[in-house]
């Protein structure tokens, strides 16, 4: 089995950076309320796939972290954040939109709190 090539320091710091916006378009949609994110209307079903893609964003950036870098964050549940993922995006149907949230609000800020972004 051959290793993947290092992942040059700038494009870490790119994907990091990317992660840090996440988390700071996360902090936003949250700001608007449970009551407008869970809505019965057009709004609600946006922000809702708003928050969706958001998730699949971050867990994209995190399954191109390198493995020496996750290594360093052994509290952080890096394949779970890719379960959800694979969920948002392959079983749109299953997804618990009060969970989904609850994702938004605390797991995000969790992550880029933990890896040390700034939001």
């Amino acid at each position: 089995m051959t290793s993947d090539p290092p992942v040059p320091q700038e494009r870490l710091a790119d994907w990091l950076d990317d992660l840090a916006g996440f988390g700071a378009d996360a902090d936003y949609l949250v700001s608007l309320g449970r009551e407008a994110y869970l809505a019965d209307s057009a709004q609600g079903r946006l922000l809702r796939n708003a928050g969706e893609r958001l998730l699949i964003k971050v867990a994209t950036i995190v399954e191109r972290l390198p493995e020496e870098f996750k290594a360093g964050y052994p509290d952080i549940e890096w394949v779970n954040i890719n379960r959800m993922r694979n969920l948002v995006a392959h079983q749109y149907d299953k997804v618990n939109h009060d969970l989904m949230l609850v994702t938004l609000q605390r797991d995000i800020p969790a992550l880029i709190e933990r890896l040390g972004l700034n939001v």
